[in-house]
C-alpha cells in the first residue's frame, strides 16, 4: 500500500470515528430535555477544546510525528463518541465535546499536515481526494446513524459499535505510515513556535470561515431545522445530512482535477455562489423537497472550502506547514466560538430559519476573498 493509499484511508478512518454525532443530536438534546439554546451552549465544548489544542498542535506534531498522533487521536476520538452519548447533564455534555474538540484538533492537523507533504512530494495535488473520501465516510457514518436511529438503537450502543471498527481501520492504514518530510519553508531556526494567524491566514480564514459557519450550521441544525418545520417521519428529517454530505463527498472528489484544470480561484468563487443559491432555497422552502435540495446545493458549494484553505496555508513557506495550517483551523475556531449558541438563540428566539439567512452575508465575502487562494512565490529561506 503506497503513502497516498494509507493517507486517504486515514481520513476515512477520521471520518468514520465520529459515529454520526450530528445525525444523533436530536436524541441526545430529547434524552437530556434541552432546548435550542441550551444545546447551542453545549456545543461550544467543540471549538473550546479544538482551540485549545489548535495552540500546541504544530508543536506535538513536529516533535512526536503525524504517525503516532494519528494512531492515537483517531481511536481516542471514537471513544469520546461514547463518552458524549453517557453524558448526564448539560454540564457533562459541554466537558464531552470539550474533549472530542482536543483529540479532534490534534488528529486534523496531523492528517492534513502528512496529506499537504505527501502531495509535495509527487506533486499530484491529493488533499481535495483525501477530503473526498472524508466526507464519504462521514456520509456512511450518518446513514448508519440514520439505521440507528431507525431501529430505536441507543446512542451509546450505536457509539460503542463503531469504536472497534475504527480501531482496526486506524491500525491497518496507520501502522505502515512512513511520515513525510516536511516542507521547506523561510521560518528562522527558532525552535517551533506557538500557532498564531499572521496577515496571509486570517485572509484564508476570511474565505474559508462562511462555508465553515454553513456547514457546522447544516450539522448541528438541519435535522432539527427539518424536524420543526415540516411533518415527515425522523428519519426523513435526517436524511438533510446524507444529502449534504453526499454531495460534498462528489464535489471533493472532483475537485483536484478542477482546481488543476480551472485553478482555485476560479473554482472557489463558483462553488460559492452556488451554496448561496442553495442556502436561499433553504431559507425560502416551501417543503421538505426543495429544503433537501437546498442542502444538497450547499453541499457542493462548501464542499472545497476547507481542502484550498488548507492547502493555500501549508504552502504559504514562511514557517512551518503545520504551524499555519495551526493557525489557520485555530482561527477559524476562535471566530466560530459563539456560533453554535448564538444560532441557537436565534432559533428559541425567532425562527430556525432565521438562524439560516444570517450566513448570507459571510458567502457574499467569501466571493471576494477566495482571490487569495491563487499560488503565492516560494518565501525567502
Amino acid at each position: 500500500m503506497t503513502s497516498r493509499q494509507r493517507i486517504v484511508l486515514v481520513f476515512l478512518c477520521h471520518a468514520l470515528s465520529q459515529g454520526g454525532l450530528f445525525a444523533r443530536l436530536p436524541d441526545l438534546q430529547q434524552a437530556l430535555g434541552l432546548d435550542e439554546a441550551a444545546l447551542g451552549l453545549a456545543l461550544l465544548g467543540q471549538p473550546a477544546g479544538a482551540i485549545v489544542t489548535f495552540l500546541f498542535a504544530s508543536l506535538v506534531v513536529e516533535r512526536v510525528g503525524t504517525r503516532l498522533v494519528i494512531l492515537a487521536a483517531i481511536p481516542a476520538m471514537a471513544t469520546t463518541m461514547v463518552l458524549i452519548a453517557l453524558a448526564p447533564g448539560a454540564v457533562a455534555l459541554f466537558g464531552g465535546f470539550a474533549l472530542y474538540g482536543g483529540v479532534f484538533g490534534l488528529s486534523n492537523i496531523a492528517i492534513n499536515v502528512e496529506a499537504d507533504r505527501i502531495e509535495a512530494i509527487d506533486g499530484r495535488r491529493l488533499m481535495n481526494t483525501c477530503h473526498g473520501v472524508w466526507s464519504v465516510g462521514l456520509l456512511a457514518a450518518s446513514l448508519l446513524a440514520t439505521l440507528m436511529r431507525g431501529l430505536g438503537v441507543a446512542p451509546a450502543l450505536h457509539f460503542a459499535l463503531v469504536l472497534p471498527l475504527v480501531v482496526a481501520g486506524i491500525l491497518a492504514s496507520g501502522l505502515g505510515l512512513v511520515s513525510a518530510p516536511p516542507r521547506a519553508h523561510g521560518a528562522a531556526a527558532k525552535g517551533i513556535r506557538i500557532a498564531v494567524p499572521t496577515t496571509m491566514t486570517l485572509l484564508l480564514l476570511g474565505y474559508a470561515v462562511a462555508s465553515a459557519l454553513l456547514e457546522g450550521g447544516l450539522r448541528n441544525w438541519s435535522v432539527i431545522f427539518m424536524r420543526d418545520s415540516f411533518s415527515a417521519p425522523a428519519w426523513v428529517d435526517t436524511l438533510t445530512l446524507p444529502a449534504f454530505m453526499a454531495a460534498q463527498s462528489i464535489g471533493r472528489l472532483l475537485a483536484d482535477r478542477a482546481v488543476t484544470r480551472w485553478g482555485p480561484v476560479r473554482l472557489a468563487r463558483a462553488l460559492a455562489v452556488t451554496a448561496l443559491c442553495g442556502l436561499l432555497l433553504v431559507v425560502f422552502s416551501p417543503n421538505l423537497v426543495v429544503a433537501l435540495a437546498g442542502f444538497t446545493l450547499i453541499g457542493f458549494g462548501v464542499c472545497v472550502a476547507f481542502p484550498l484553505s488548507t492547502s493555500a496555508a501549508a504552502r504559504l513557506g514562511d514557517r512551518p506547514a503545520s504551524e499555519n495550517v495551526a493557525a489557520l483551523t485555530m482561527s477559524q475556531q476562535v471566530l466560530l466560538l459563539g456560533a453554535p449558541a448564538l444560532l441557537g438563540a436565534i432559533a428559541t428566539s425567532f425562527s430556525i430559519r432565521l438562524s439560516f439567512a444570517v450566513m448570507l452575508p459571510p458567502l457574499l465575502l467569501a466571493i471576494y476573498l477566495a482571490r487569495y487562494l491563487a499560488p503565492r512565490p516560494p518565501a525567502a529561506g
